[in-house]
């Protein structure tokens, strides 16, 4: 194992895992290996990788414009679960502040 190998941490040793194992199906469905890198990239996690890998290994798609479409659609959600997460955090913090005050006279 080289040096460079030897730095890298659990979660990226992961993410290169999957990224080559998504590239390697993109490659095995008769797309360029470029797609499946640019795809990686764009989606950016291990999970979100994983989701796409399940849908080449299930419907195994015939067109680049399905695999595209099949990113966007993940993006998509990922964005739309962070800013769900951000909604009910910035909630929380409004109740909290409503039920208990900004604080004592004293603070």
């Amino acid at each position: 194992m080289s040096q460079e190998k030897q730095k890298l941490t659990t979660e990226q040793r992961e993410w290169i895992a999957t990224r080559d194992e998504l590239v390697s199906s993109v490659v095995a469905l008769g797309f360029p290996k470029e797609l499946g890198n640019e795809i990686a990239k764009n989606l950016g996690s291990p999970k979100a990788m994983r989701r796409m890998l399940a849908y080449l290994y299930n419907v195994k798609p015939n067109k680049v414009e399905l695999v595209v479409d099949e990113m966007l659609a993940i993006r998509s959600e990922i964005e739309a679960w962070r800013e769900k997460k951000a909604c009910e955090g910035a909630n929380a913090s409004y109740n909290d502040m409503f039920y208990n005050g900004l604080g004592s006279e004293d603070e």
